[in-house]
């Protein structure tokens, strides 16, 4: 028995001693969290600023009393996202769904990797469980059509063929042509378009604050699945006016190259926020494999930030770049909108211009009056600033379909482009002259106007 007793001690000398903390409370240690700034995004310090008209409400629409408010520490875009970055959505989009539907195919016809072909894009064997986020997105996706899909992942080491002289066989032939480019007789001038329709993408999320509210509920209950069309309505140039020629925009506006930094628009709310699901899962994916910490999540900014962030540390300032008017001291425009009644080239623009155009204001943000404006997070309602929080305030009503749009554009007058101004549009519609910034949070050590990063 003592024998017994002086092993079981030894042993818990050696378990402590193979902890290194020496019997003491170190608390429990985990990969260490260094703040890493975002490619394209600038730090925007947290502080506190005199939120809403800080002169006369000249339109009287009474929606925005002055109030002080506090908001925390957040990353911003330093300009609106462009027609190049949400094709890097819609691409990966458009490609997972390729992927998926050839291994369909594949598996149907009873392909292998070894037959060659369709073959090549078949499933492969995978751990449900153990899957990467991308993996993971994949999964949730194709289960859907099937059952006989459980456990099986895509193939993404072969890159997908295009080119219609170059696919290998009839069953890849018949999935390309009659599953993902529109029939022949809806085609014309010998171009191949693909189905837009087809490009959908699915996320899951969890209603933390809605949760949080909640009694003896279950967790499952407030995960909440969408499934969005992440393609821009490019009929926004056409339909958003009458009399109006602008077939070139709605043709080329957001395929070709020469608008690539150009900001996107004809995206709805609901396609903003899906494309922060994207961005959140796209990164995430990259960082796992190199072994770190997820990255809190991109999303669209609430109200109170963005007119934070707009008015670039000036207070009670009228314009980004402070005001009260919309040139210069050189008498040149300071934005893109619309002045003159109607002369829009007067501020050197006709339509949009490139996202990081104009001077930025003191936080390097660019165009946060005019060009386009910007879907936020929050929901729209005229007396919102009377009963919302002080500390990080917004205003989020699923029930609400209307949703605020912030800046101006290169269409409005500019009262629209006021920091102050609000204006709102549905969630479900898209315009010519609304596009849309990210946000994420900041964690760490507190950055605030009073003690700027070192």
């Amino acid at each position: 028995m003592k024998k017994i007793i002086s092993l079981i001690a030894v042993l818990a000398v050696l378990a402590s001693c193979s902890r290194g903390d020496r019997g003491q409370l170190v608390g429990a240690q985990g990969k260490k969290w260094n703040p890493e700034k975002p490619y394209g995004m600038t730090l925007i310090p947290g502080g506190a600023f005199i939120m809403g008209k800080a002169d006369d409400d000249i339109a009287d629409m009474k929606n925005a009393p002055p109030k002080t408010v506090t908001v925390r520490t957040f990353y911003m875009d330093e300009t609106e996202i462009t027609n190049a970055e949400y094709q890097q959505f819609t691409n990966w989009v458009r490609d997972s769904i390729v992927r998926m539907k050839l291994a369909i195919e594949a598996d149907f016809t009873g392909a292998t990797p070894g037959d060659g072909g369709i073959g090549e894009y078949a499933f492969l064997d995978a751990d449900p469980d153990n899957m990467s986020v991308y993996e993971k997105y994949m999964y949730d996706n194709y289960t859907q059509y099937s059952e006989n899909y459980e456990g099986r992942k895509l193939n993404n080491d072969i890159d997908i063929i295009w080119d219609t002289r170059d696919y290998p066989d009839e069953a890849y032939t018949r999935i390309m042509v009659d599953s993902i480019y529109l029939p022949i007789e809806e085609s014309y001038n010998g171009q191949r378009v693909i189905d837009v329709k087809q490009l959908k993408f699915k996320y899951r999320y969890m209603d933390i604050g809605q949760a949080a509210r909640a009694r003896d509920q279950k967790r499952s209950d407030f995960i909440k699945t969408e499934e969005v069309m992440v393609y821009p309505d490019t009929t926004v140039w056409i339909r958003d006016f009458n009399y109006s020629y602008n077939e070139p925009m709605h043709n080329d506006y957001f395929w070709h190259t020469a608008f690539d930094d150009y900001p996107v628009v004809g995206v709805s709310w609901e396609q903003a926020k899906a494309f922060t699901q994207w961005r959140t899962l796209h990164h995430n994916a990259y960082r796992r494999q190199k072994g770190t910490h997820d990255v809190p999540s991109y999303r669209l900014p609430t109200e109170a930030e963005w007119e934070y962030a707009a008015r670039g540390g000036l207070e009670s300032a009228t314009y980004p770049w402070g005001g009260p008017y919309t040139k210069n001291d050189r008498g040149c425009f300071m934005a893109n909108f619309k002045p003159l009644r109607g002369d829009y080239a007067a501020d050197q623009a006709l339509y949009t211009v490139e996202a990081k155009s104009y001077e930025p204001n003191d936080y390097n943000l660019y165009n946060m009056a005019g060009n386009v404006a910007e879907w936020v997070h929050s929901s729209y309602d005229p007396a919102s600033y009377e009963y919302m929080s002080s500390m990080n305030p917004t205003v989020n009503n699923d029930d609400d379909p209307r949703k605020v749009v912030r800046g101006g554009s290169w269409k409005d007058v500019s009262y629209f482009l006021q920091v102050s101004t609000r204006d709102y549009e549905y969630a479900d519609t898209a315009r010519s002259y609304i596009g849309f910034r990210t946000v994420q949070d900041y964690l760490g050590t507190d950055v605030t106007l009073n003690q700027p990063p070192r």
